[in-house]
């Protein structure tokens, strides 16, 4: 691999040409580090180059300075199951190629000894430019918008998940296009939005809220169960079946769930409602396979479902019908057992 001179772009350097010189700068046998200041901007900005150098690099890892501590942030790392290491893991002798994303290596004092090879920002520009790639734009909102130009340039189509994180940090750092954003953010989040996986961007957005918030729905909070991170809770008989659908609507705010199944009793029928915030997790599906097989009516979307069954229509035991909660708690986790030998996720109902 041969020695590359710091440089900065001209205004007129073309998206192919940017591409080309990064492109030069990592080779089969390099492993690179992509260090981020973590947040939705720079983790979705690391996986775009850790999916730029796929197959041209011998290994890829992300390692952030900061704790990643803020709830949203949190499940965007688990709904994307975004790989990230914390710095202290770093082995500086493995690394043959650095890199740093939505900063710069003048931002932080653990920077100094590192001689960068790729620096891709937003921020205004700090001293000399200090890699052999620079691209340091401090007009665009958002360094995600910079890696969706270079994933088109290089007819790259994101995945879902990398669309959803490069979406999410652009919608973060423009907030909602309140700040600081330009035709450039407009035009890479209008690009996105056709790959993006809108119900994990709802759930994020939302899992600022955990269950200590939930005193104002006594009931319910008095019988949730966790199974894995489904959100349980069987809330007997209801005067309304529209409080099931509430009180679902609720949990999957929860940044502990991924999933939401709240059931109740109305009338004759046993209601069950599904809400789901999983990538591949499918509520329509999941409720056709656990109830479907009783001769419920079951079915919906990937993200909300519903099934209902005549009470008459329950299992027998030795006393007669099967109590409702028991039922469905036998088939929740009746289903978690199937698949726990795959580390279970919600992943696994397709």
């Amino acid at each position: 691999m041969k020695n590359h001179s710091h440089q900065s772009f001209p205004k007129s350097a073309t998206t192919a040409e940017k591409i080309r010189r990064l492109m030069e700068m990592v080779g089969p046998e390099d492993t690179l580090a992509i260090l981020i200041q973590a947040d939705p901007d720079a983790i979705g900005s690391a996986l775009a180059l850790k999916r730029l150098f796929w197959r041209k690099a011998k290994k890829i890892l992300i390692y952030h300075l900061n704790p990643i501590q803020r709830a949203d942030n949190l499940a965007l790392i688990k709904l994307l199951r975004i790989d990230l290491q914390p710095v202290r893991n770093l082995k500086s002798a493995l690394i043959t190629r650095w890199a740093v994303v939505d900063s710069q290596p003048g931002h932080y004092p653990e920077f100094r000894d590192i001689r960068f090879d790729i620096v891709i920002d937003h921020h205004p520009c700090h001293g000399e430019p200090q890699a052999g790639f620079f691209d340091v734009r401090d007009h665009i909102g958002a360094t995600a918008t910079m890696m969706t130009e270079y994933l088109k340039g290089g007819k790259i189509t994101p995945s879902p998940n990398l669309a959803t994180a490069l979406f999410y940090g652009i919608k973060t750092d423009t907030d909602n296009f309140v700040r600081g954003a330009v035709l450039e953010d407009i035009s890479a989040f209008r690009y996105l939005y056709k790959f993006t996986n809108l119900n994990i961007i709802k759930k994020i957005e939302s899992s600022e809220m955990t269950r200590k918030t939930l005193a104002g729905y006594r009931l319910a909070m008095e019988r949730l169960t966790f199974l894995k991170d489904i959100a349980y809770v069987h809330l007997g008989e209801v005067e309304n079946p529209d409080v099931l659908v509430i009180i679902a609507d609720f949990f999957i705010r929860l940044a502990e769930a991924s999933w939401s199944i709240v059931s109740g009793v109305y009338k004759d029928k046993l209601i069950i409602i599904f809400r789901n915030a999983e990538l591949r997790g499918n509520a329509g599906k999941t409720a056709q396979d656990l109830f479907g097989r009783y001769g419920a009516s079951a079915g919906g979307h990937p993200g909300a479902a519903r099934a209902e069954m005549l009470l008459a229509t329950l299992p027998q035991d030795t006393h007669g019908p099967i109590d409702p909660e028991v039922f469905v708690l036998k088939n929740l986790r009746e289903l978690k057992r199937r698949h726990s030998k795959a580390a279970w996720t919600p992943k696994n109902f397709e």
